[in-house]
């Protein structure tokens, strides 16, 4: 489900139980799908369409949100996991290039500030795809081009950053960044987030030494160690170590666009959720963060999940009040999928029944 309608349904399913209820939906997004939705809608900005390219590279139009002089995007919509088939997954052959078209189109429709969602990446590369739209380039030990694919990233010899956009420079980036994790190392963006995406045990150590040569090439060791780094699969490395972008967490920029804490300050109850949730959903993901608001103005949190899965509980100690399963245990996968609507209303209603 969007978040949209994961609100909805959770609407239904309190009207289910308490009919006079109000409710006030605020999808929320932690830099992931949905991120240019929430944010677009709170500037009343314009949904551009643009040439954009999947993660393995395959021509697509992409949409970004401009008001003014303000655009709002997200790799998600572009070199995002949801735009390749499970099948068709291969990290060693994607990259982020698709965002750095994006980027491209804003900036010459006169875009000066850049605010970018991190969440939802199908990447490895360090955000050389991204960098190499915006006019670097990438060498080996003969001077001659290398694609940023992750495959090819161990015979970069040189990166010549001297045809870097002097637009993209100049401009403002804010980065929506749901992770805290560095690019390299055990707690790093392959170890911790390239299994995920499909990189093999084997592949782990060595996507892994690419990147961290990477940092050593373009002298950013400093800037592959800060938190945020490894997010996207070293998506934030390279916006911040190359075009000084600003990293916050997705879940406090969203909910200062859309006015979350306002509304959460005249809730009763407030209802979040996530596909699943574990110990990491603490690492800036949208119910953490919904929840820390909420325990800040003294209002009951509640987390609908399909997925609890074990250390979740951890999630108690910081404002959460329940955790509530979404679905049957029993359900497969695919069928719970297609009733996520349904199943949402269902576990909301039987929740308030049971509690009110």
């Amino acid at each position: 489900m969007t978040a949209l309608r994961a609100a909805r349904a959770m609407d239904e399913g309190v009207r289910d139980a308490v009919p006079g209820a109000r409710t006030v939906l605020m999808p929320m997004s932690d830099g992931g799908e949905g991120f240019v939705d929430a944010v677009a809608a709170s500037w009343g900005a314009d949904m551009i369409s643009a040439p954009s390219a999947d993660a393995l590279g395959r021509p697509i139009e992409a949409v970004y949100g401009l008001a003014g002089d303000r655009a709002v995007m997200d790799v998600a919509g572009s070199a995002g996991l949801e735009r390749v088939a499970p099948g068709e997954r291969d990290v060693l052959r994607s990259s982020t290039r698709g965002l750095g078209m994006l980027m491209a189109h804003a900036l010459e429709g006169g875009a000066r500030t850049l605010v970018i969602g991190l969440g939802g990446s199908a990447t490895n590369d360090g955000g050389l795809g991204m960098l190499t739209e915006l006019g670097v380039r990438l060498l080996d030990a003969s001077d001659e081009p290398v694609g940023p694919e992750p495959a090819r990233m161990g015979r970069i010899e040189r990166i010549d950053l001297a045809g870097l956009s002097a637009a993209a420079c100049g401009a403002t980036i804010l980065v929506a960044c749901d992770v805290t994790n560095p690019l390299t190392g055990p707690n790093g963006a392959t170890a911790v987030f390239g299994p995920q995406k499909g990189v093999s045990a084997d592949m782990v150590g060595i996507l892994d030494a690419r990147l961290a040569r990477l940092a050593e090439l373009t002298g950013t060791r400093a800037e592959a160690a800060q938190p945020g780094a490894g997010a996207a699969g070293g998506l934030g490395f390279a916006l911040s170590a190359f075009l000084g972008a600003r990293m916050r967490p997705g879940v406090e920029l969203v909910a200062e666009a859309i006015g979350l804490r306002d509304a959460i300050e005249r809730a009763d109850l407030v209802l979040t959720g996530e596909g699943s949730v574990d110990e990491q959903t603490l690492n800036g993901k949208t119910p953490a963060g919904v929840a820390r608001l909420a325990r800040e103005a003294g209002a009951p949190c509640v987390v609908f999940a399909g997925r609890i899965k074990p250390g979740a509980e951890i999630l108690l100690d910081h404002g959460v009040r329940d955790l509530v399963k979404v679905g049957s245990p029993d359900e497969p996968l695919a069928q719970a999928l297609a009733r996520g609507p349904q199943n949402m209303r269902e576990a909301v209603a039987g929740y308030l029944r049971a509690r009110l």
